[in-house]
């Protein structure tokens, strides 16, 4: 065995030297801000000329750290302070959106400038739409014609795809919506949006973010409802925009309406108690008994969960139409029963298991009184729709033989009376 003494292991610093890629920066805007600002003060007015000189400065300039300076800049001409002003001991230019004239012509060339600046630089696509939400929050520290310069921008925005509908989400800010600023700011903004493209590109746009059920909320709790909304947009000369909600305040009532329709099946309450809150519901929310029976047909066919086998399925629906009666209650008009044996087709043709059950459906509402024998041939021979026209036309062909025939044996009777 060696004598020799084994060296024990020792622990020594090392100093490793930071690249400089992991060096925290300090947020430092104003270089940023006074390169900025010295660039548009050279551009002017000229809005070709900012563009060209903001695509060329992003490859020199951390437009990714500094974006919300940017966008107050552009916008503002300095830096923003919470709740909308200007930043008093910092560079300003005056060559901003705000100083800009207050024009749809103006804020189309700006929009353009926006667009350039975030199709170069992918990168700024989250930080605007972030800007744009915050200047709305901000909208109380901005004068009027800011505020209209600003709502006609975001309209073009919204209309060129440049920002999500979501956006309007800050005009419900309580304080925005209490003094009046929203509605206006709206009125502005809807204007340029459907402008640029029409009412049904906008009630797409705000679809798709859950914004189309909501309009109304740009109004204090006082003021929202539809008449409301509807007068002070009609005034505005944005018929297109009041007539969109009132149709939108239609479709939410008759949505409330199927699924109280569906609770008071469920619970199991008398059939006249039904029809007697139904029309309770028709006369305030001024819903017609064709829209009616669209709605209770719907109902009735969505309270209960069909069996998949089409050989049982119509066992089931003659089962369940037990709820004739409430069919019977709003097809006091021709057009009403129209309108159920269309609803009857789409539903039969959309849902595949009832193909082969509609003509026995149609047997057991003639038979319960829910139609008559005068729309049953109306249907057949002029008012029946696309889906499945062939297939139910053929599975009625002889039923409707029988009621030409005993229609022609009662005209036949009566004439031998006379």
């Amino acid at each position: 065995m060696s004598n020799q003494k084994i060296q024990k292991p020792t622990l020594t610093g090392q100093r490793f030297k930071t690249r400089k890629r992991d060096e925290k920066k300090v947020f430092d805007p104003t270089q940023f801000q006074e390169t900025i600002v010295q660039g548009l003060n050279q551009t002017g007015s000229d809005l070709d000329a900012v563009a060209k000189f903001l695509d060329a400065s992003g490859a020199k300039l951390d437009y990714r750290r500094y974006a919300e300076t940017l966008f107050d800049i552009l916008v503002a001409g300095g830096m923003l302070a919470p709740g909308g002003t200007l930043s008093d001991d910092l560079t300003r230019t005056e060559f901003c959106l705000f100083t800009a004239q207050e024009d749809l012509e103006t804020m189309q060339a700006y929009a353009q400038v926006f667009n350039k600046l975030i199709r170069r630089y992918k990168y700024l696509e989250k930080g605007f739409e972030e800007e744009i939400k915050k200047l709305l929050l901000f909208l109380k520290g901005f004068t009027e014609s800011e505020r209209n310069k600003l709502a006609m921008l975001t309209g073009i925005l919204l209309a060129n795809g440049n920002i999500s509908a979501s956006i309007l989400n800050s005009l419900y800010n309580e304080n925005l919506v209490k003094e009046g600023v929203s509605a206006a700011f709206a009125v502005k903004l809807f204007k340029s949006w459907i402008h640029e493209k029409d009412i049904n590109s906008v009630a797409g746009s705000l679809r798709k973010v859950g914004m189309d059920n909501r309009l109304l909320e740009l109004f204090p709790a006082n003021k929202r409802s539809c008449e409301h909304f509807s007068k002070y947009f009609t005034d505005a000369g944005l018929k297109e925009l009041s007539d969109f909600a009132r149709n939108q305040q239609a479709i939410g009532s008759r949505k409330e309406l199927q699924k109280e329709l569906q609770e008071q099946m469920e619970r199991g309450d008398a059939f006249k108690d039904i029809i007697v809150s139904a029309r309770e519901e028709m006369k305030k929310n001024n819903i017609s008994e064709q829209t009616m029976i669209g709605i209770v047909w719907t109902s009735v066919m969505s309270y209960v969960e069909w069996n998949k086998k089409e050989e049982l399925v119509t066992e089931q629906a003659i089962k369940h139409l037990k709820y004739s009666p409430l069919l019977k209650a709003f097809t006091s008009q021709g057009a009403s029963e129209i309108l159920l044996l269309v609803k009857m087709q789409e539903y039969c043709y959309d849902n595949i298991h009832f193909m082969n059950s509609f003509q026995k459906i149609v047997v057991l509402l003639y038979k319960a009184d829910v139609l008559s024998e005068e729309a049953i041939l109306k249907w057949y021979t002029e008012a029946h729709v696309a889906k499945g026209r062939s297939v139910f036309l053929e599975q009625m062909k002889k039923f409707v033989e029988w009621l030409k025939n005993a229609e022609e044996e009662s005209e036949s009777e009566e004439e031998e009376a006379d």
